[in-house]
This record gives structure tokens, C-alpha cells and sequence, in this order.
């Protein structure tokens, strides 16, 4: 998921757009509640999203590349076995 230390920057930055009439004792209140809710929505939001994380991501980049590996090798002994075999449309060649 996201880091929540950028996720509380991003709040902030929000509640800084706060206009400049709105400062004042009970303007901070409200920038903090505004920084609450802010913050609740994102993570929210972000929450609904199909997100994953780096680790899961770098797993998942790990095992596809060994897929792909695995996948070309097999590529490389087929067409070898079919050379031992004879071309594919060769007259002797056995049927499929």
C-alpha cells in the first residue's frame, strides 16, 4: 500500500489550500479536521484501488522472469527434437 508518511504529506499539502480568510484560532481547527478527513479520504480511496506493494511486485517480476527462461528453453529443445525428427512437413516425419 502507500507509505503512510506521504500519504499524511499529500493531507497536508491539501489543508494547506486552506484560503488565508480562514486562518486564525478556529482555522487551524479546521485545517486539522480538514487534515483528518483529508487523510481518511485518501487512504480510503487508495484503499479501493488494486494496489500492491514493491516486495509483492518484485516477487511476481522474479517468477515471470523464470517463467520466460523456462519458456525458451523449452522453446530451444522442441525445435531441437523436431531437427532430430526431420523438418515438420517432411514425408517422414510423424504424425501429430
Amino acid at each position: 500500500m502507500i507509505d503512510l508518511a506521504q500519504l499524511d504529506d499529500l493531507a497536508r499539502r491539501l489543508s494547506g489550500l486552506v484560503p488565508a480568510g480562514l486562518r486564525g484560532d478556529s482555522a487551524q481547527e479546521l485545517r486539522s479536521e480538514l487534515q483528518q478527513n483529508f487523510r481518511a479520504v485518501l487512504q480510503s480511496g487508495l484503499g479501493k484501488l488494486d494496489l500492491v506493494t514493491r516486495e509483492e511486485f518484485e516477487v511476481q517480476r522474479a517468477v515471470l522472469l523464470r517463467t520466460r527462461q523456462k519458456l525458451d528453453e523449452l522453446q530451444r529443445t522442441v525445435a531441437e527434437l523436431e531437427a532430430r525428427a526431420g523438418a515438420p512437413d517432411s514425408p517422414n516425419a510423424p504424425p501429430r
